[in-house]
């Protein structure tokens, strides 16, 4: 036993097993009352910086999961609409079955234009007015975007297959002529009867394309099914007012050489389903008219000038070919939104495995075993009331070297 009243290193080294059980108790209070195990970066600084990553990645993926929700309604909305076109179309299929029956008169026939006629307005306004959040879909606003070196030729339409970058081609003088229906069909490209077309895609690589189509709009087609659909209007309207003639029996018109098509990739709607950059899925929304479904021609603002005419008997039948085509394009459409739903679908339920996934091992590195910390506690409180006691005994100690004085 010390024999010392002076400093009594039995009570100091109590206290400092004291201090340091208090300290413990403390932080096992704070991990008991905020349930987390990682309360501040002393704690664990790697575990810290691990779990605000993924928290931020849960954060993500709870933000690209509505992400998906949203695109999914905007093909809704768009599938909706196409779906009453649909129905507009199998009306209209009718008329022109009607009117190309031989028991009619023109009479009939001209109450069945009107019909369809109003049916056609129908179907520019609701490819102009469909819309979500204030943005229209069906005006080309939401497709890839494509650009010419000729101001009299556009890129309406390239297919998901054909890889961007900038194509090179020569498509010289093309001679149209009228067919058995009246219009006018690709008949030859330079002087090359089998109307095929040499392009040079952006990896330098020569190809063969067939060209097709009518004076105001050209399409240009691979053996593997991609294609590109130019608006050829401007150049047509240029022979026409250059003195062409729309009733003659062949037409040539001057396309120009060494045209240069660049194809961007971009000008789709985008949706974010993931947390990370470049997580995303582009939704293609063509342009929805009555050019696009080849029922007039694109320098036509009015629905009298409609290639879609039941007033005659020979008419009415070709609208019968011109409206199933209008209803494949229409099916088409609808079929690859169905295919983008089914995609945002599947994109719905992987984020929803992953954000419980990335949950789980957050709360493997953040939250408290509440079980197990409370086991802890109990045990530092019966060591801190030891550590108290056994304080005060050493405390006491000094004291009782004042015997010795008696």
């Amino acid at each position: 036993m010390s024999m010392k009243i002076n400093y009594n290193s039995s009570a100091i080294i109590a206290n400092n097993s004291l201090k340091m059980n208090d300290k413990k108790l403390t932080i096992s209070l704070e991990r008991l009352s905020s349930g987390y195990k990682i309360n501040s970066a002393k704690d664990n600084a790697a575990g810290l910086a691990i779990s605000r990553r993924m928290n931020a990645q849960i954060k993500g993926l709870k933000v690209a999961s509505q992400d998906a929700k949203d695109g999914t309604s905007v093909i809704e909305i768009a599938d909706g609409a196409l779906s009453e076109v649909h129905d507009i179309l199998q009306r209209m299929n009718e008329l022109a079955v009607k009117a190309a029956n031989g028991t009619l008169n023109d009479e009939d026939r001209e109450a069945c234009q009107q019909e369809i006629d109003s049916l056609a307005e129908e179907i520019d306004r609701i490819g102009e007015t469909t819309e979500y959040n204030g943005q229209q879909l069906f005006t080309g606003k939401f497709d890839y975007k494509g650009y010419t070196t000729d101001k009299g030729i556009k890129v309406d339409y390239y297919s998901d297959d054909v890889d961007t970058g900038v194509y090179k081609l020569s498509l010289n003088e093309i001679e149209f002529e009228l067919n058995a229906d009246g219009d006018y069909e690709v008949k030859s490209v330079g002087g090359n009867t089998a109307c095929e077309v040499n392009i040079t895609n952006p990896s330098g690589k020569t190809e063969t394309l067939t060209v097709s189509g009518d004076p105001y709009h050209l399409t240009l087609k691979g053996d593997s099914g991609d294609e590109i659909k130019l608006d050829t209007s401007a150049k047509y309207n240029d022979y026409l007012q250059s003195g062409g003639n729309k009733t003659e029996p062949t037409v040539s018109i001057d396309m120009g050489k060494d045209l240069e098509l660049e194809l961007k990739g971009y000008g789709a709607m985008t949706i974010q389903v993931g947390a990370n950059e470049g997580q995303d899925i582009d939704i293609r929304f063509p342009k929805m008219s009555l050019e696009t479904l080849g029922f007039k021609n694109q320098d036509s603002d009015s629905t009298k000038d409609m290639k879609l005419s039941v007033a005659t008997e020979t008419g009415a039948r070709k609208s019968i070919e011109l409206i199933s085509k209008g209803i494949s394009f229409i099916s088409d459409m609808r079929s690859k939104l169905g295919a983008y739903q089914n995609r945002l679908e599947h994109t719905q339920n992987n984020l929803a495995t992953s954000e419980e996934n990335v949950t789980s091992a957050y709360s493997r590195i953040m939250d408290t075993d509440m079980a197990e910390e409370m086991t802890e506690y109990s045990n530092l409180q019966v060591i801190n009331q030891a550590a108290t006691a056994i304080l005060a005994q050493a405390n006491e100690r000094p004291s009782q070297m004042l015997q010795l004085l008696q």
